[in-house]
């Protein structure tokens, strides 16, 4: 499915990021694995992917930093000699009610969510045009979709991630780039597990498949984005969200 692919996946050291990075190796593609501190957990994803046969490496960067964003697209090229697939996934929270958030709070959220997406693109973009060829996968939220009480950062970060992903499949689809955009709902992930049993079941009850996703129906749909069965697909949100947002 995406065999001899060369795949960046941001934030790749744990949850959605990692089942991602799990699936495109058991599908042939040599993974890049972006992280910024999990190095335990990275450690850990080497491993299991090497063991079974898949090829990876592990660089480190901010992605919402400039310099870090370039250096880690441009290693990931050097390493393997192309880019063929980008998963921008990396994302933060910090939540809090409108009038109790504070400006860094806002502030580092956009930056990993939003600016991290379009440093990471942007470079990316710039080898995938000589190539003509690639895909680009962003990860929003269906979220950026309803918004959220107490989200304003990461609702606004996801919002403009689906933007994001609208203006640049139109800008790069003619150098036969697609961009397409995923958007989560409720996921089983380090995150849900931090919801009180309460929450859980209130949320769980709007969901009308009544439970939660895994990680891996994720990573079901960002496999066939980056696949060749997707080349005519640009500039869409899909949802993986049991059919919370319909």
């Amino acid at each position: 499915m995406l065999n001899g692919k060369v795949a960046v996946i941001t934030g790749a050291g744990r949850g959605i990021g990692r089942a991602i990075a799990l699936q495109f190796a058991e599908y042939g593609a040599k993974v890049v694995i972006n992280y910024r501190s999990s190095i335990g957990q990275v450690e850990e994803l080497l491993t299991t992917i090497k063991n079974a046969g898949g090829e990876a490496i592990a660089i480190q960067a901010d992605i919402s930093r400039e310099e870090e964003a370039k250096k880690l697209i441009e290693e990931a090229k050097k390493h393997f000699g192309r880019l063929d697939v980008l998963v921008n996934n990396a994302g933060i929270t910090k939540d809090n009610l409108l009038m109790r958030m504070s400006e860094d709070d806002f502030n580092s959220v956009m930056d990993i969510n939003l600016k991290g997406t379009f440093l990471c693109t942007k470079h990316a973009a710039t080898i995938m045009l000589k190539q003509r060829s690639g895909k680009i996968i962003n990860i929003s939220s269906v979220v950026g979709l309803t918004g959220n009480m107490g989200q304003a950062n990461y609702a606004a970060s996801k919002a403009g991630v689906i933007g994001m992903t609208k203006a640049v499949a139109r800008e790069l689809a003619c150098r036969g780039i697609t961009v397409n955009a995923v958007a989560p709902g409720f996921i089983e992930t380090d995150m849900t597990d931090q919801l009180s049993e309460k929450v859980k079941e209130a949320t769980i009850a709007s969901i009308p498949l009544k439970r939660y996703g895994v990680a891996s129906e994720v990573a079901n749909v960002v496999s066939f984005l980056a696949s060749e069965a997707a080349n005519y697909i640009t500039g869409q949100v899909l949802q993986v969200d049991g059919g919370l947002v319909m």
